[in-house]
């Protein structure tokens, strides 16, 4: 029985880079590939060809054993594929029956038939187990919900053949959960999954096979059943690679961040941050634990700059910098890797080299005066390339030329390049893979072994429990709890994040052998 899909020798060179090597790939029907690769590697390349996003230099593509030219998404969406990128393609003012429907209205006389497409999005999300409102508005919803009605938007062109670029790359540890339950409950209804990821447990929990690309070349392909995550990130980075954190003992010293009864608003003008007091020590990663959403984002643009202080203070080494500018609080030794790196953390037409120092341009040996010293802003740039290992073809191109884990690197790359007392990382890894994910934690080590501060809000719980030193666990605004990280599990962690009291969450979580006496760190 021929596969549903095949990709034959697919090849497509860029200036300066090969992204896809000949690239063989088949898909069966009721299955979920999985593709598996570094930043970079040339996944999302090989599957923006699929989609009739790119032309391919070389190869050809089959559906169900017939060649097939692919020129734009209107011919993937006829040979029913659909694609559900990384960043997503919602427009947020539109309800979620107006965004589905787009580019494709239907029509009653001259009015648009809201009702009938409402009614099939319903009748999708009881099918697929999606639970989606279809009037809402999209701006309203959180990210896992958008991400459902982009699957349905793919559903209702009749896809079944569906590809998803790092899906999870913005979703917390439950959404993903959901998410994988809605993908395993398509392929038993006979819909072919491609899913991108570079998180190696997603793959092995979800995937029935794998295929690995490093450096726009398959190098590897495995059933599931019979990988592990070594063997797969050996693959993916051409070397072994440390799929733990270490660290030595915690020496913390002197508080540098200290807030004390923070009231923060959001967007909507409601109470996100309330009340919240912390200190963070010098010497030491304190991580802030909890459910997307619950005021974590609020805190961290708080003690950036970028968000209104309602009440409360804020000291960096003793100084007051409450409601003072981003520039102010750089100025103090503050380095922030932001949750949303293009919103916040790169100026996406700019070159690399300008994003490489854009909260330093100002200074030497970047600028004196007026005057703009480019070639050691090229220099810096080049060394920085190569020390992070950035894959761009050249420090010349803008940044939004490059992949969502090479932007990531960006960001990181110039925070961590400079003498810093603070760092406050928000998502710090999001999109990046495992290879990357390991120099980074190293970086993050090291920065708290050289005595800064290090603030690390994660949706990832095993990086918190993994590099943090103590936890502070935030529910609904507020810090519920301050733990020892080495006196608390997982389990406990996330009984905690789902609003269970820090008793309740000991007393109904399994304990490890190696846990000692619990106790609360102020």
């Amino acid at each position: 029985m021929a596969p549903v899909l095949e990709l034959r020798n697919i090849t497509k060179q860029f200036p300066g880079v090969l992204a896809n090597d000949h690239i063989n790939l088949t898909l069966g029907e009721g299955e979920i590939h999985a593709l598996l690769g570094e930043n970079g590697a040339g996944k999302s390349t090989l599957m923006n060809i699929l989609y009739g996003l790119y032309s391919p230099d070389e190869g050809e593509i089959l559906i169900r054993g017939q060649a097939t030219k692919i020129t734009g998404p209107t011919d993937a969406i006829r040979q029913g594929i659909g694609m559900v990128h990384q960043h997503f393609m919602l427009v947020p003012v539109l309800t979620v029956t107006e965004n589905v429907m787009l580019g494709e209205e239907t029509t009653r006389g001259l009015m648009l038939d809201r009702k009938q497409v409402a009614d099939k999005i319903r009748e999708l999300s009881r099918k697929h187990g999606l639970e989606v409102d279809p009037d809402a508005k999209v701006e309203n919803l959180s990210v896992g919900v958008r991400q459902r009605v982009e699957i349905i938007k793919v559903l209702y062109r009749s896809a079944n053949i569906l590809i998803l670029d790092e899906p999870t790359a913005v979703l917390t540890p439950q959404e993903a959960d959901d998410l994988f339950g809605i993908l395993r409950s398509l392929r038993q209804q006979g819909v072919s999954i491609i899913f991108i990821s570079h998180k190696l447990r997603e793959v092995l929990a979800l995937a029935d096979r794998v295929t690995v690309i490093r450096r726009g070349r398959v190098v590897g392909e495995a059933q599931t059943a019979g990988a592990s995550q070594a063997m797969l990130a050996e693959l993916m980075v051409g070397r072994q690679v440390a799929l733990t954190v270490e660290k030595t003992a915690v020496h913390a010293t002197e508080p540098v961040l200290m807030f004390q009864g923070l009231k923060v608003l959001d967007n909507h003008l409601h109470l996100a941050v309330n009340d919240a007091s912390l200190e963070v020590r010098a010497g030491e990663i304190l991580g802030v634990a909890g459910v997307q959403g619950n005021g974590q984002t609020e805190l961290v643009e708080a003690l950036t700059g970028l968000r209104a202080v309602q009440n409360g203070s804020v000291r960096i080494a003793g100084q007051d910098v409450t409601n003072a500018s981003p520039r102010k609080i750089t100025e103090c030794g503050v380095s922030h890797i932001p949750e949303d790196r293009q919103e916040d953390g790169l100026v996406l037409s700019f070159p690399v080299y300008d994003n490489l120092i854009i909260n330093t341009f100002y200074r030497p040996p970047f600028a004196k005066g007026l005057v703009v010293n480019q070639k050691a802003i090229v220099e810096q740039a080049d060394g920085l390339i190569e020390q992070f290992d950035i894959r761009t073809p050249s420090p010349a191109v803008p940044v939004s030329n490059l992949s969502g884990g090479n932007q990531q690197k960006v960001i990181v790359a110039r925070e961590l390049n400079r003498p810093i007392k603070l760092l406050i990382a928000n998502q710090p890894t999001r999109g990046l893979d495992v290879g990357s994910i390991e120099f980074i934690h190293q970086q993050l080590v090291q920065k708290r072994d050289e005595g800064a501060a290090v603030l690390l809000v994660s949706a990832e719980l095993d990086e918190i429990i993994g590099l943090a030193d103590r936890i502070a666990v935030m529910f609904k605004g507020q810090f519920t709890a301050i733990v020892d990280a080495d006196e608390v599990s997982k389990e406990q962690v996330g009984l905690m994040m789902a609003g269970n009291s820090l008793e309740e969450a000991l007393a109904n979580a399994p304990r490890t052998a190696a846990t000692k006496e619990r106790a609360i760190v102020t």
